[in-house]
């Protein structure tokens, strides 16, 4: 019994015994991988030749509307025609500003502006097939494995955010900037061939052609589907006030010690609690009330943040004290527990992702999915950044400690009050799915 009890808390492989889902996300992952080889690369390239951390950090900015844009139609055009030539499309405008990057850079020809341009092209087309491909996974397996599904696209999440950074600055570092963006050229090879295996997969119902009608079209459902408005919601909220990410390269510097290697440490120990939470998920789809689910994970998720904070007030106060009067070595016992705190807020996290993601794929009817997915784009885009602007606008006032241990608790204060003004989500059935 032990045993049974064991092997039901991995998670589900059955999805991989599908043949087409499985070579897709097989050539999703490599190509993740390389995807992540490159924006970094391209940031480490873009310093390089300016030296300015700003031109750096405008790089994400620059790119943020067109990936909106793209990923809003990328939706429409799942909605209107047949999603693997949607997807062939997109994926091959990606790796065509891929391998023209390696190119320049395999030249001696690659300026600022050329490291601009071709990444926000790559960026917008990478929305489109992540829109397509999400919209296309229930199309391939049944509705009782999407949780297993969408666990599984958290162990490649995990393993690209985990690996890709680091694999990408040892690159940099070893073979240079032509090699790296080669690298990620081939690895692409890899979602081309999950994508031109699949069949035909043109939207089930009725097909409203793309453009503004099709966009004003999915506003008016999400506007009626009570659950899955909440759920945008309710994560634009844990992403604003409870994602520290951009205050890392400060905290590293200042607060807790180690420089780059603690930044290093905090960024991968939130992919490392994705990855053990994808792990361990058989227990996830056994879950029928996905909703309530969802508030739970970001309960937990809040609340490691404000635990993250207080590591980082304690630090602030002089805990642990250094061994030496004016030692300014990295202080490990904080590192440890923060990293700990936020491998805890990365798996949370990730369970409210599988939850969401299922009741997306699952309520929402396959004529309108690709929409629902391109907003959902915009979604996870946008709320990091407010984040960012969030977490870097109140540690400039306060401390860097004040952001996450305050965010925390705003993030608990408001999900119950919203899930309070609509107690239908609390009672959502992933066996009767109701958008």
């Amino acid at each position: 019994m032990a045993t049974c009890l064991s092997r039901s808390s991995f998670m589900d492989l059955r999805p991989l015994r599908v043949p087409a889902f499985a070579r897709l996300w097989i050539g999703s992952l490599l190509a993740g991988l390389g995807g992540q080889l490159t924006v970094v690369a391209v940031m480490l390239h873009v310093f390089a030749l300016t030296g300015d951390t700003f031109a750096v950090a405008m790089i994400a900015v620059a790119g943020l509307l067109p990936m909106i844009v793209a990923g809003l139609y990328g939706g429409m055009l799942a909605d209107a025609f047949d999603r693997r030539t949607v997807a062939l499309i997109a994926a091959t405008v990606t790796f065509a500003s891929t391998a023209l990057l390696a190119a320049l850079a395999w030249t001696g020809a690659e300026t600022v502006w050329w490291l601009y341009v071709l990444s926000i092209v790559n960026s917008a087309a990478n929305s489109i097939v992540l829109a397509t491909r999400s919209a296309i996974v229930p199309r391939l397996i049944p509705r009782e494995l999407l949780p297993a599904a969408a666990a599984l696209q958290g162990v490649s999440t995990g393993v690209m955010v985990m690996a890709g950074p680091a694999l990408a600055g040892v690159l940099v570092a070893v073979a240079g900037y032509a090699w790296t963006y080669s690298i990620d050229v081939v690895l692409m090879l890899g979602l081309f061939l999950g994508l031109w295996t699949l069949p035909r997969i043109r939207p089930e119902g009725a097909v409203v052609r793309a453009g503004i009608e099709s966009l004003r079209d999915g506003w008016r459902f999400l506007r009626r589907a009570s659950n899955i408005r909440l759920q945008y919601i309710l994560d634009i909220v844990a992403m604003t006030f409870g994602q520290p990410l951009a205050l890392f390269p400060a905290i590293g510097a200042v607060l807790l010690g180690g420089g780059a290697i603690t930044t290093g440490a905090l960024t991968a120990s939130i992919a490392a609690g994705v990855l053990l939470s994808s792990l361990f998920s058989g227990p996830i789809g056994r879950v029928r009330r996905q909703g309530l689910g969802i508030e739970r994970a970001i309960y937990v998720y809040g609340a490691a943040m404000a635990l993250f904070g207080l590591v980082l007030l304690a630090a602030a106060l002089g805990w642990p004290a250094p061994a030496i009067v004016g030692d300014s070595s990295p202080n490990l016992a904080a590192i440890a527990l923060a990293t700990v705190a936020l491998a805890i807020a990365g798996g949370a996290d990730n369970v409210s992702a599988i939850y969401r993601s299922t009741m997306m794929q699952a309520a929402v009817p396959d004529a309108i999915r690709g929409r629902l997915q391109g907003i959902f784009i915009v979604v996870v885009a946008g709320g990091p950044r407010l984040g960012a602007l969030y977490a870097g606008t109140l540690a400039t006032f306060t401390a860097l400690w004040f952001p996450p241990l305050i965010g925390g608790m705003i993030v608990i204060a408001l999900v119950g009050l919203l899930v309070r003004l609509n107690p239908r989500f609390r009672s959502y059935d992933a066996d009767h799915p109701e958008p």
